[in-house]
Parts: C-alpha cells; sequence; structure tokens
C-alpha cells in the first residue's frame, strides 16, 4: 500500500491479534527467554514475551537484565533471526528408495513449510529478509523458501533504544521500519502505534479497537526514532567502502585479525543473511534407502573452501577476509545490495570480540590516509 496510516491500539490488543493469527491458521513465532538470552520461537500469548527484560551487548558479551517498566519489546536482537525458519538450518531435500532388484524410487517431496506470523521483527531483520529474498527468489530458485516467505505475516517493531553492537543507521536499514512489514508498532506505555504497511496488514488492524493516531503521538514516534539514530552503540563509514576493500586484498591488517580469529563460524550462523550452505548424502546400513540434506555450512571453515587440488583458502586471514569483503563489497555486485544489515550479531557472538565495524575502519582510514598523502605530496610537486 502506498499511502500508509498510522494507528494507535491499546496493548492488551496484541493477544487478540495473537489469536487471530492463530485462529486463520498461523504459526505465530516471537521473542522469548530461552537459556539465557531473547529468541525468536513459537509464543500462543504475550506472557511469553520477555516483559520487563533488556539486554546488554557489547563485543563479545550478552547479559539479560531487569528494566525498571514492564515493556513487552524492551530489547535488540538476540542470537537467532529469521534465518533459521525461512532457510532452516538443516533440510531435506529428496530422497531414493530401492524398489524390486535393481529399480529405484526418487522422493523429491520437500516439507510443507507452516504459515509463519512474526512478531517482534526488527528493522535490520525486515532488511536481511529482503537480502535473502535477491538470494533464494531471485539468483536461484527455493521453493522452500519462496513459499514460507510469501505466506509469512510480518509484525515489526521500531526500534528506540539500540543495543551496544547496533549500526544499522550506518547502513541505512533502522532503527526504524520503512518497508516489508504488514504492521510496525511503536511501543509506547500503555499503547502501540501501528503503521500499516499492507492490504493484510490492513484487514488485522480493522479485526482490532483502534484509533487514528494524533499529531502529537506521531510526531513524539518520530522523534524516538531520530533520537534512536543518533545513539547507535555503533558506526560505519559505508562512503566508498566496496572499492577500498577491494583494493586492499593485501592489507596486513586481514593477518593482525586471523591472529585473533578462532575460525568458529560463529558470526557466519548467527548473521541474517549468510547463506553458505553444504550438502550432505546419507545411507542406511542396507543400502535400501538414501537421502540428501542441505545443511548450514561457512566460509569460514577450511573444508567450505575445498576443490580438486587442495583448500583455496587455507589460512584465517584468507577466511576472515573472503567473508568481510563478501559481505561488504562484492555483495554488491551479485545482489546490488550490502550483505550487511547492521544488527551487530557478529559482533556480540564473536568469542573474542572481533568486530567488523573496526576491521573495516582500519583497512579504509589508512587507505584514506595513504591517498590523502599522495595527494598532497602531488600538489607539493605542481606548486614547486
Amino acid at each position: 500500500m502506498k499511502n500508509r496510516v498510522l494507528y494507535t491500539i491499546d496493548k492488551r490488543e496484541l493477544d487478540k491479534l495473537i489469536g487471530i493469527l492463530v485462529r486463520d491458521g498461523f504459526k505465530v513465532v516471537g521473542p522469548t527467554i530461552r537459556d539465557g538470552a531473547i529468541t525468536y520461537e513459537e509464543i500462543e500469548s504475550t506472557r511469553q514475551l520477555p516483559v520487563g527484560w533488556t539486554d546488554e551487548q557489547e563485543a563479545g558479551k550478552y547479559r539479560l537484565k531487569r528494566r525498571d517498566d514492564d515493556n513487552l519489546f524492551g530489547y535488540v536482537v538476540g542470537p537467532h533471526s529469521l534465518k533459521k525458519f525461512l532457510f532452516p538450518p538443516k533440510q531435506r531435500l529428496f530422497g531414493i528408495k530401492k524398489s524390486g532388484e535393481d529399480g529405484f524410487v526418487f522422493e523429491a517431496r520437500q516439507p510443507e513449510p507452516p504459515r509463519y506470523a512474526f512478531l517482534g521483527v526488527r528493522a535490520c531483520d525486515l532488511a536481511a529478509v529482503d537480502v535473502q529474498d535477491r538470494v533464494f527468489k531471485q539468483a536461484m530458485s527455493d521453493p522452500y523458501y519462496a513459499k514460507a516467505r510469501n505466506e509469512a505475516i510480518f509484525i515489526a517493531v521500531n526500534c528506540p533504544e539500540p543495543g551496544g553492537t547496533c549500526f544499522c543507521a550506518s547502513m541505512g536499514t533502522g532503527p526504524r521500519c520503512s518497508t516489508g512489514f504488514d504492521i510496525a508498532l511503536t511501543e509506547l506505555k500503555t499503547t502501540f502505534t501501528a503503521e500499516v504497511g499492507s492490504t493484510r496488514g490492513q484487514e488485522l488492524i480493522e479485526a482490532l479497537e483502534h484509533e487514528t493516531t494524533d499529531a502529537n503521538t506521531s510526531h513524539l514516534v518520530d522523534l524516538m526514532m531520530d533520537i534512536a539514530s543518533e545513539h547507535m552503540g555503533r558506526s560505519l563509514d559505508t562512503n566508498d567502502l566496496p572499492s577500498i576493500l577491494l583494493e586492499n586484498l593485501q592489507h596486513h591488517h586481514w593477518s593482525d585479525v586471523a591472529k585473533r580469529c578462532m575460525s568458529c563460524a560463529n558470526c557466519t550462523f548467527a548473521c541474517p543473511t549468510c547463506f553458505c550452505s553444504n550438502i550432505e548424502d546419507q545411507t542406511d546400513l542396507t543400502g535400501e534407502h538414501a537421502e540428501r540434506w542441505r545443511t548450514w555450512g561457512s566460509c569460514f571453515t577450511l573444508e567450505f573452501s575445498y576443490h580438486t587440488g587442495g583448500y583455496s583458502r587455507s589460512s584465517p586471514a584468507a577466511r576472515y577476509r573472503q567473508w568481510l569483503t563478501h559481505k561488504l563489497a562484492s555483495w554488491h555486485e551479485q545482489f546490488g545490495v550490502s550483505g550487511c544489515v547492521g544488527c551487530g550479531r557478529c559482533i556480540t557472538w564473536c568469542p573474542v570480540g572481533i568486530d567488523i565495524t573496526k576491521e573495516a575502519t582500519v583497512i579504509a582510514d589508512d587507505y584514506r590516509q595513504s591517498r590523502s598523502r599522495q595527494e598532497s605530496a602531488s600538489l607539493e610537486e605542481v606548486g614547486s
């Protein structure tokens, strides 16, 4: 819908909304506390939300702590994104079963994806879904992803309090949800403002008790988003960054990072846009049945770069360089956008606290300073 409308709904209407979605056959996925973190899981009521909780995030650090209010969405993002639902970590592709003496039956069916309704989705994760659309719907055709994605409903939440590792403002992906949602909520004290982004979103709002948001409240939401943009935990100067990184593939800083990197792949698994995968063939001991599975992979593992003749990226430095330059540079050539949405997960969930914004900035600043010195020297020669 081109003309979005802003409504106000009481917080108690959220349970009614969840009930409508469940009644209509959707599996509602929302934030809840599990294993000491806020993760996306199936929920049935607001009682399962992390009411009154927030998170503290820094490089290699994640902690939950109590808020001084009962906000339902007073945190940023946890270790999981929507990727695990739309692009499952382990997925059966097909099977082959022996039939008769010499025949085989090909089982090509994949399981049907659930009809998901995602609640509490942040702007960075909406942007990540858009990036994965370019991978799984445009660059390649993945029927499971396409069906799950096209039937999903997105009830998003704007971020008025960015976390310590957030830098979505630098990447142009947040903190305000701008596209890709059916409804975008902003949490106030006892109410939500609700911005409608689709026909389905309008229908859901019409089923709830609502009123048109007044000008003062609308202005307050704008102010909250402006303040959040100015108080990101991190920032990244993306000006000419793709070309700078690709021109500095031999920079000494890649080796400096590699001395800290454990090649554990935490960053790629936590990242909402990474899409590397492995193909595994499995068979039973009788040889009567075989299956092909797709599992998440990572360019940080040595085996991932194996091909005839050996490994193309045998060192941690080469693997880290591959990941960062792909994410921030060559992704633009492949898909027309950055592969980074500024969610900060790779920073938070790195065991040794490697910071993508700092590592890219070291190389970029060194390059810019070198160019500046060269230009100054050239001007001096002309002047003499």
